[in-house]
Order: C-alpha cells, then structure tokens, then sequence
C-alpha cells in the first residue's frame, strides 16, 4: 500500500464553474433509476412514491394539449418534497427522477446550494442555475432560518423561470412525532413558496443499517494504519482534531476537493465534539465522504458517539444522527 496521504495537507480551489458542474448525484447513485428501486413491500408508501414520481416525469415534460372541448387536466405542482427518513430510499427517487428530466439540470444537498450563494454571492448563483429544467435539492435543511430565506427566495425565482423543483428531508425514523411534523415544518419554512410543493411520506427502515448492528467499531491506535491496507490505493491517515481544525479554514464548498480520489480515511484519536461549528463541519465533511463512498478506520471513540448528547438533543438533532446512520454505513465499508 502506498503511504498514506493527509487531508490536513490538501487545500484545493475550486472555481464557480466547477462547483456549478459538480451538481451532480454522487457516484453510488450512477446505477440509480426507478426501475433499479426496490419499495418494501412492508411500507407501500414507497411504491407510491415510485409511481408518483414516474407520474411527474411525463406530466411534466410533455407538452400540455388544449382544446374547447377537452377535460381541463388535474393541476399538476411544479415541486415535489419527499418527507422521511433516513435510509428509506429517498435520493435513489430523487436521482432517478433527475435522471429522467432533460437538461440542463442541477442535483445537490441543500448544503451544497447555500455554499454555491455564499461562495459566488447570490445574484450570480442565480444566474448560473437559471434555465435548469430541474432543480433537485436532498436534505432540505430547516435548521438554520437564514439558510431558509436563502433558497426559498432561490427557489421563488427559478421557480417563476419554468424550473421544476424535487427536495427531500432528512427527518429521523422512530422518532416519536419528530417524523410526522417534517413536513408542516418544511411547509412552514418555506411559506413563500409553499404551494408549489406537493408532500409525499415515505415510510420504512434504514437500509444502511439493515445488515449493520451496533455502533461504527473502532481500530487499536497501534493498528490503524494496517486495517487501511486493501481499502484502494489512495488513502489518507489523519489526527482528528487536526483534521477537525483544519476544516475551519477550508469552505464547505471546497470539501469535496479534500475528499475527491480518495478510497478510505483513517482517524486517530477520535473524541467527542462538543463545539457547534466544529461539529457541523466534520457533518458536512461526512456528506462528502458518503457521496464519494470512502471507507473509514478509526480509533478512539466510537464514530457513532463522535457528537455529545447535548448535541443531539439540540436544534441540530437530524443533522447529527443522519451523520452518524453514514459513518457507521462507511466504517463497516469493505
């Protein structure tokens, strides 16, 4: 295996064109299409929500015909909100419909949207996803009312360009009643633009953990470097809290560059975080390394504890245990 690199060490660039063309689905959503979705038979909404979107796809790409005598046909929403939770097979929908729309067309986390504005200012983030024929946005956040405003002002004027609009939640399963208010929460938010969205409730289990039990296991201090070996042939070994500081200077926006080639991710010492920024970097640090499917070693405390429990009885509840559902999928990636 050749030496491991350090993310520590990497500090890319990243051009407005480049994050603009980086909206993409992530690479383990290349096979993803309605007819590679598997609904459980358990929970039929999933079935539902497959034949809705399906739906959307000729509704609106086809052209509308008129006539005196024709029956006026059912109003159709120019958005739709996929409200569930995590693992349940939400971004497979989202990417297939994307999939199945015409260009141009922009697919990416709403993280991913508030850092294009804040890193090309808002006028020109509009005018680079100005004439998209779809606009697909997963885990639309409600945690933070600026952000908020932001994409629903966003989202208002692309929407009066033609744009179509597709967003899931990222509301946690089993939570007793945090589930079921996702999407009057969502509504709410988004007021100005709520009646462009039609809300649909997908039920089910976390596939992620399915085959998965227990917290994200941990590696000996001493063995760390070893349990990287057969894990692809660019990976990176870092000392968490130097990787934690390092993000503070590196733009949301730019994470995927410190990510991008790598095959695994070893971390040393890890700790509980109990610093709010601290921890919403290494979540959207987590985003990234999920999308780009990189496995993770560690050692110290477990992955899945790596966020206090303060923290995850706060505001920023469904953002940490969404983080936590990937770092046990990725520390148990082969």
């Amino acid at each position: 295996m050749p030496a491991p690199v350090s993310l520590v060490e990497r500090n890319p660039e990243v051009s407005a064109e480049q994050i603009v063309a980086s909206l993409v689905p992530p690479p383990q959503f290349d096979g993803a299409t309605f007819d590679s979705y598997r609904p459980d038979p358990a929970h039929p909404s999933q079935s539902e929500a497959l034949e809705r979107m399906r739906e959307l796809v000729t509704a609106w790409t086809s052209p509308k015909r008129g006539g005196l005598f024709r029956k006026k046909a059912p109003e159709v929403k120019p958005g739709i909100y996929l409200d569930g939770g995590f693992g349940v097979g939400k971004t497979h929908l989202l990417a297939a419909l994307w999939k199945a729309m015409p260009g141009p067309k922009r697919f990416g986390t709403f993280i991913e949207y508030t850092a294009l504005v804040g890193a090309l200012g808002y006028a020109e983030a509009v005018r680079q996803l100005q004439g998209s024929s779809i606009i697909c946005i997963d885990e639309f956040e409600l945690d933070d009312p600026g952000d908020t405003m932001v994409m629903t002002r966003l989202l208002g004027e692309l929407v009066a360009g033609g744009t179509k609009l597709a967003a899931t939640s990222n509301t946690p399963p089993n939570a007793l009643g945090e589930g079921r208010f996702a999407a009057s929460d969502f509504l709410r938010e988004i007021q100005a633009i709520a009646d462009r969205f039609q809300i649909m409730r997908i039920d089910g289990d976390d596939y992620r953990q399915r085959d998965i039990t227990g917290a994200a296991p941990t590696v000996e201090p001493e063995q760390l470097e070893a349990s990287l070996e057969g894990l692809g042939e660019t990976v990176a070994l870092d000392d968490f809290d130097t990787l934690v500081a390092h993000l503070a200077h590196v733009h949301p926006s730019r994470y995927v560059g410190l990510v991008r080639g790598l095959d695994a991710l070893g971390l040393r010492r890890v700790r509980v975080l109990h610093d709010q920024n601290d921890a919403l970097r290494f979540v959207a640090l987590v985003d990234r390394l999920y999308d780009a499917q990189v496995a993770i070693r560690s050692s110290g405390t477990t992955l899945s504890s790596v966020f206090s429990e303060e923290m995850l009885g706060g505001g920023y509840r469904k953002k940490y245990l969404r983080a936590i559902s990937r770092l046990v999928a990725l520390s148990h990636q082969a």
